[in-house]
């Protein structure tokens, strides 16, 4: 290039050297822009705070496990023992007497004692000492095993009559027969005043012997 053309790209120079260095400066921008942070949070797979455990749901009456709780008493073991002495027990209600005493009977087996029906009446004096010396425990050492099922001769006149539970005397003192009547093994009456408990206790178990 002549001295002459120079001079005339001359005024041209200054321009295209600063569009030179421009474009060197602004190079970088061609590369990929560095990513900008989300706007939206980034939500970690893993949470923060351990999970509660669930409480297994437990049976209604289930009993409580763990070191806190208390062991179930162990079941008793071997026959069970009952209360040994006279058993005095109300007839209960009914027009069946024989029924009554059939129940009865079939309890006193199952218990392994034995059953007599026991008439007596409240103004009856000696059925009043002998009742209480039964209730007071004095004949439990006599009759271990022994039940009376009582009836009142005022209160139960009709049914003991038609189970065949009657007679001229009371305290009547009668074993029952399996169909719950009266059998032909009883006895009648006592004497009046404090005797009244000596006078029946051995014909009672003269009664039970038969």
């Amino acid at each position: 290039m002549t001295l002459r053309r120079m001079r005339a790209f001359a005024p041209l120079l200054g321009p295209m050297m600063g569009l030179a260095f421009a474009a060197a400066a602004l190079g970088c921008s061609r590369a990929e822009p560095e990513p900008k942070p989300s706007a939206d949070p980034v939500v970690s797979a893993v949470p923060a705070t351990a999970p509660k455990p669930v409480a297994s749901p437990t049976t209604a009456g289930s009993a409580p496990t763990g070191a806190g709780a208390l062991a179930a008493p162990a079941p008793p073991t071997g026959p069970l023992i009952l209360a040994r002495g006279v058993r005095i027990v109300h007839a209960g209600a009914g027009s069946d007497a024989a029924q009554v005493v059939r129940d009865e009977r079939e309890r006193a087996k199952n218990d392994g004692r034995d059953l007599v029906v026991y008439v007596g009446a409240k103004w009856c004096e000696p059925c009043q000492h002998f009742h209480k010396a039964a209730a007071k425990g004095d004949l439990d050492g006599e009759f271990p095993d022994l039940t009376l099922l009582e009836f009142d001769l005022d209160e139960d006149r009709d049914r003991l009559t038609t189970a065949g539970y009657v007679s001229q005397y009371i305290p009547l003192f009668a074993m029952p027969g399996a169909d719950g009547r009266a059998s032909d093994k009883k006895f009648e009456g006592s004497v009046k005043g404090d005797g009244a408990v000596a006078n029946i206790a051995p014909r009672l178990r003269s009664l039970l012997r038969k």
